[in-house]
């Protein structure tokens, strides 16, 4: 199938609430899950686990799966506007007589990126355990690398690669004209490509999990819900550049107490 073009239409109203619906449930999965799995994380953290000994494989394994959840259930929620697109392409497609795959399929790619990052993340807080960095709330012990996190955070929301992958996140038309695969495979990789630009877009917020607290909740929420106000809402872009302004102080601050208190 080439590319589709042209507008393809709006989505029937029950298409559209079955799709945000699924999006929005497999999101509070994820969000119970990490609830159930908070105490078996505290005692890794806490217990005499990780802080004290090396990883076990079962350890690894359980802090990549923490990681993979938390990005189902902060992220998929942002990726509504490019399923939806996705979903009303693949109707206009089947009514011409040119089947394409599933949403499912796409959905799946996007997740499959998102995967990708938590195993990156997974070697980062396994470095940071190893260093002595990491609090047993897996914050950041370090105060100077709590104000590097925050300050690349604010930085990066200005920079013309942030505001490129944001663009794309919240208007993917253009993305699909250039990038449109056919079959399961096609759409699976669109779904991983998508992902890309929306890590792309949201990597150094990630990173900001470390300073508040991996294992926080309402620190995690709290992320979620600007990395979706970003993408979602009018006022976006304008919120991501102001968000700067606390970030880039709030790391100042940091830096400034590990100058003041000599704690690298």
């Amino acid at each position: 199938m080439t590319a589709p073009l042209r507008a393809p239409g709006a989505l029937p109203r029950r298409d559209r609430v079955a799709i945000l619906g699924a999006l929005a449930a497999t999101s509070a999965l994820a969000w119970v899950w990490m609830l159930r799995m908070d105490a078996d994380l505290c005692m890794l953290a806490m217990g005499g686990g990780a802080a004290v000994q090396p990883w076990s494989a079962a350890d690894a394994a359980l802090v990549f799966a923490m990681w993979a959840v938390m990005m189902v259930g902060m992220m998929l929620p942002t990726a509504a506007p490019a399923t939806l697109l996705y979903a009303a392409v693949a109707r206009k497609a089947a009514r011409q007589g040119t089947p394409v795959a599933g949403t499912a399929c796409f959905v799946a790619g996007y997740a499959a990126a998102w995967t990708l990052f938590s195993a990156l993340a997974t070697a980062a807080q396994w470095g940071l355990e190893r260093a002595a960095l990491l609090s047993s709330s897996w914050a950041t012990a370090s105060p100077a690398l709590g104000g590097a996190i925050l300050l690349a955070a604010g930085a990066y929301q200005l920079t013309p690669w942030k505001d490129a992958c944001l663009d794309h996140c919240r208007a993917p038309v253009h993305f699909f004209a250039a990038q449109w695969r056919g079959g399961a495979a096609g759409a699976f990789r669109m779904g991983l490509v998508h992902g890309a630009f929306c890590l792309g877009c949201c990597w150094a917020l990630m990173g900001l999990l470390f300073v508040g607290g991996v294992m926080s909740l309402l620190w995690i929420a709290a992320i979620a819900f600007f990395v979706l106000a970003e993408k979602a809402l009018p006022w976006g872009p304008a919120g991501g550049r102001l968000a700067a302004i606390p970030l880039v102080g709030m790391g100042l601050l940091y830096l400034g107490s590990a100058l003041v208190g000599g704690n690298a």
